[in-house]
């Protein structure tokens, strides 16, 4: 219970998973996380298609550790494939997406791959499947709090695809 009130404040404290939910009106889990969910694919598909090509091998400083832009979007993809998967009771149908691919249309049809992938298990998720348990590494913990990890996680993503993008002056979806 604490790992789930942990993630919920993290996507609580994250502006971008949000779609717009009408005032006043309560919401479950199930709801939340799907809300959630709809926000972030959003937002890390349309900061995927800003940068340009030539600019998917960026890396910010010289630092060997670094990511580029393309490997942050492969990241992503490879989390949503693994968690997804993991809160599906599946194999991981696309391993290794970020240390196979460097293309930005191939990055980009692979973030889309795990959109779709990880759609069936938000979609479908409702409050009593939240709450039963998934294999998660070598512990079991509620869907939910594996979704919500994975939200988390592709926050985290794409809130370092904006520095990247602003890196290049270009302005990250939704600060129009």
């Amino acid at each position: 219970m604490k790992l789930t009130a942990c993630l919920v404040t993290i996507a609580v404290s994250s502006p971008v998973t949000l779609v717009q939910i009408p005032a006043g009106q309560k919401i479950g889990l199930a709801q939340y996380i799907q809300t959630s969910y709809a926000g972030i694919k959003r937002d890390l598909l349309a900061a995927a298609e800003k940068m340009p090509e030539a600019d998917y091998g960026f890396k910010p400083s010289q630092m060997s550790e670094a990511r580029t832009y393309g490997a942050v979007i492969a990241h992503a993809a490879d989390g949503m494939f693994g968690g997804c998967a993991s809160a599906r009771g599946l194999p991981n149908p696309a391993p290794g997406v970020e240390k196979r691919l460097t293309k930005k249309v191939d990055i980009l049809n692979a973030l889309s791959d795990s959109i779709a992938f990880c759609d069936e298990v938000f979609s479908g998720l409702t409050e009593r499947s939240a709450g039963e348990f998934v294999k998660q590494g070598p512990v079991e913990i509620p869907r939910g709090a594996a979704l919500m990890g994975l939200l988390a996680h592709n926050a985290e993503m794409f809130g370092i695809s904006t520095v990247y993008l602003r890196a290049k002056n270009i302005v990250p979806p939704g600060s129009r």
